[in-house]
């Protein structure tokens, strides 16, 4: 496509049209704070040799998780993918330039989003899942947006143990919705507190099992607290290998689960792409956002695969649409699918029992090191620990020693004043080697 510019003319002639004075009044919006004025910070021309050379020099910056000991989690795990992944999704069958939208020759990937729906479904106990969202936050303020279309309610109270980002994501889009949110006080292992939140005015109630602690919670009864006042249950979960042991959402009552589907089939990748799991029962599929796949046939009764709900602004119109967030991340659904293939039920539950394994071997290893607290008494594989002294500060220190030692949780929430707390995760990547090293280190750190 050329790149064909435009005059000052036809800028002035859109921005009447608009009906604003200027292209600056289109960003009032955007906080100051947010905004650049002046050109950016880098050299105004340069060789691509030596743009090349600049870049590397730049990603030689970077530590890979595999490059040592590493127990970082808080929304994004390391977990293992097998070469035969990306093999797959480079067959001909997938790799295609034709999509759903053409149904008559996309069958291959309409028919891996149908199982890859089937597969969600079963993996959160709910009746009906989409063919994707574009990563597990977004697909959280999806679903807070779907409870208010469901209940015609306008408040969303969203727990303590929410992933702050998750949180912050909802607030965005609640707030350009003119929806309202009732963020609780941050809490390591409170989500029930919920319950007391609930009135004739809220919508959904939003909590995290596990949580952003590593806490899991049996939601039973904040499900039927929150249905017997007419309100919805979404349930969060950031780690979907915890599906494989836990009890799933939909078995506990929940009306809405959304999920960051990452750890299977898709690499830290340094943060994206990821793939947003969505599922809800099936009463409230019409209210559901993105699209969803379905089973046919043929004029020749053969079996088939065509679109049957298309409810994106770019399907219909867009006072009409359930959703706007248009990307649904095929390639990642596609991934996560062929792992799950892979995997089958018994080799999920087999990979959910080592990460409980491993992240109990961590517990009792770090619960030996003088000065530091467990706080998060029931996980699946990752918790929180109470350091002595400012936890980012010695996570700084360990990456000295080549030990990316988990995520502080002042990095995701400098408010909450938790700055001594640590959180760690382990996986079936975690290495016995890796967890003495941590214990060992820190241990020194603290007594400096």
């Amino acid at each position: 496509m050329r790149y064909l510019p435009l005059t000052p003319e036809d800028r002035a002639e859109m921005l009447g049209v608009i009906g604003v004075d200027s292209i600056d009044a289109l960003f009032v919006d955007v906080p100051a704070s947010a905004q650049r004025s002046g050109v950016v910070d880098l050299p105004l021309h340069a060789g691509e040799l030596e743009v090349e050379r600049e870049m590397a020099a730049l990603a030689k910056r970077n530590r890979a998780a595999g490059e040592g000991p590493f127990f970082c989690g808080a929304g994004a795990y390391r977990h293992h993918v097998p070469a035969t992944v990306d093999h797959i999704i480079q067959r001909s069958e997938f790799l295609t330039s034709y999509t759903p939208y053409q149904p008559e020759i996309a069958q291959g990937t309409l028919q891996v989003l149908f199982e890859f729906q089937t597969q969600v479904a079963a993996l959160t106990g709910m009746e009906v899942a989409n063919a994707s969202l574009y990563d597990g936050s977004t697909a959280a303020a999806e679903a807070v947006m779907m409870a208010t279309r469901v209940t015609r309610r306008n408040k969303a109270v969203m727990s303590g143990g929410v992933h702050p980002h998750y949180v912050e994501t909802v607030e965005t889009l609640a707030h350009a919705a003119g929806v309202s949110t009732e963020r609780l006080a941050v809490a390591i292992d409170a989500e029930d507190a919920v319950i007391a939140a609930i009135d004739a005015d809220t919508a959904c109630v939003v909590v995290q099992t596990p949580n952003v602690f590593g806490t899991a919670t049996d939601v039973s009864k904040i499900a039927a607290a929150a249905q017997a006042a007419g309100a919805l249950l979404i349930v969060v979960t950031t780690e979907v290998v915890s599906l494989g042991l836990l009890k799933s959402p939909g078995e506990m009552g929940a009306d809405i689960v959304v999920a960051e589907g990452q750890s299977i089939g898709n690499g830290l990748n340094f943060g994206g792409p990821y793939v947003g799991l969505f599922a809800c029962k099936e009463k409230y599929i019409r209210q559901a956002p993105g699209r969803l796949c379905g089973e046919t046939v043929d004029a020749d009764g053969r079996r088939g695969f065509v679109l049957t709900l298309s409810t994106r602004e770019q399907h219909i119109r867009r006072d009409k649409a359930t959703s706007n967030i248009c990307t649904n991340s095929g390639l990642c659904a596609l991934a996560f699918s062929i792992h799950m293939s892979l995997l089958g039920e018994v080799g999920l539950r087999q990979l959910a029992a080592i990460n409980h394994d491993k992240a109990r071997a961590l517990r009792d290893a770090l619960a030996a090191v003088p000065g530091v607290e467990i706080l998060t008494s029931r996980f699946f594989n990752e918790f929180a620990i109470r350091v002595p002294g400012d936890a980012a500060e010695i996570v700084e220190t360990l990456a000295g020693h080549g030990i990316i030692a988990g995520v502080p949780f002042s990095r995701l929430d400098a408010n909450a004043g938790l700055g001594d707390v640590l959180l760690v995760a382990a996986t079936e990547t975690t290495l016995d080697i890796d967890i003495t090293f941590f214990a060992k280190f820190l241990a020194k750190v603290i007594a400096q």
